[in-house]
């Protein structure tokens, strides 16, 4: 990567992005504090906050089946749930763009984590979930970039 980046900071970053909350807002502000190129900070953070999507798709999917047998899963889906369907009509109406700008808008609970938790639970199959996951990460992406290098402010 960068000449000013060690793996070590690499391995933040991507670990920084991948986690729950912070993802791509989190990310590369510190990319780009610990001295990455835009378009590096941009790539890791993108590539970081890409890694969980499937791997909580199939957790969801797993747990789901699980969570009868165990009240305290069964009642934290069942909050989940509760949450998700707050969001269903918005996403429902506009299907793959719907998903796609929910997960694009670089606030608090619409990354990839509250999205792939949308998709499962609004039985969105993993073929057309994944793409608008992807694109509106790599949105939020040129987002959150762009703003942390003070091109435009965000709200």
């Amino acid at each position: 990567m960068a000449e000013g980046l060690t793996l070590n900071e690499i391995i933040l970053i991507l670990f920084t992005s991948a986690l729950p909350y912070l993802e791509l807002r989190g990310a590369i502000p510190m990319a780009l504090y610990l001295g990455a190129q835009p378009w590096e900070a941009f790539f890791l953070g993108v590539a970081g906050n890409l890694l969980p999507i499937v791997p909580i798709m199939l957790v969801l999917s797993f747990l789901s089946r699980w969570s009868h047998k165990y009240n305290l899963f069964y009642h934290l889906l069942q909050w989940i749930q509760r949450r998700t369907a707050k969001q269903q009509e918005k996403i429902n109406r506009y299907g793959f763009f719907g998903l796609t700008i929910f997960v694009a808008i670089p606030l608090p609970m619409t990354g990839v984590w509250t999205g792939a938790a949308i998709a499962h639970l609004l039985g969105i199959r993993k073929r057309r979930a994944v793409p608008a996951l992807a694109l509106g990460t790599v949105i939020a992406g040129i987002i959150v970039t762009l703003a942390a290098l003070g091109i435009f402010a965000i709200w």
